[in-house]
């Protein structure tokens, strides 16, 4: 398993410096974690909608994906409702785990957290169990931060 390059973090922050469309922000911030990351089949976010009330499908990098996922189902949605990075090393054992790509073995949820509110769901998905390891856990909760310092609470609220 090749480590995460805490690189990645001063990459982000140099690449979205500037940038205040959040669709923008979240499309590079996930190509950037599709094109560093290796052995990934999925890299993107799903934004919390007040409206709904429910997680929608934002920018991504890999197959179609689930459309909507309410808080507290599958990995994504207990991420939201429990305001906590998930590492999961093999989603099969997971309670309710929502299989929208079947060569998903592993997964990583990072919640966004803007304003003290949650406003997206990082999400990221290997084909190889265990994929991910502590220091990628370390790694990808700065790269969150650092991206939710770039995200606007109103600019997001206008994308619905």
């Amino acid at each position: 398993m090749t480590t995460l390059d805490p690189i990645i973090v001063d990459q982000l922050d140099g690449l979205l410096t500037g940038e205040t469309t959040p669709i923008t922000v979240l499309a590079n911030a996930s190509a950037l974690l599709n094109d560093l990351m290796t052995d990934l089949n999925w890299a993107g976010f799903y934004l919390y909608n007040d409206k709904t009330g429910q997680l929608d499908l934002g920018p991504f990098q890999g197959k179609v994906a689930c459309m909507h996922i309410q808080p507290g189902n599958g990995v994504v949605g207990t991420s939201y409702a429990q305001n906590a990075v998930l590492r999961v090393p093999n989603v099969h054992e997971f309670a309710g785990h929502i299989a929208c790509d079947s060569a998903s073995n592993a997964e990583i949820v990072v919640p966004l957290t803007v304003d003290n509110q949650v406003v997206a769901i990082m999400d990221i998905d290997s084909p190889t169990l265990d994929r991910f390891s502590e220091n990628d856990e370390a790694i990808l909760t700065k790269f969150g931060e650092t991206l939710a310092a770039h995200l606007d609470t109103a600019a997001l609220n206008t994308v619905y």
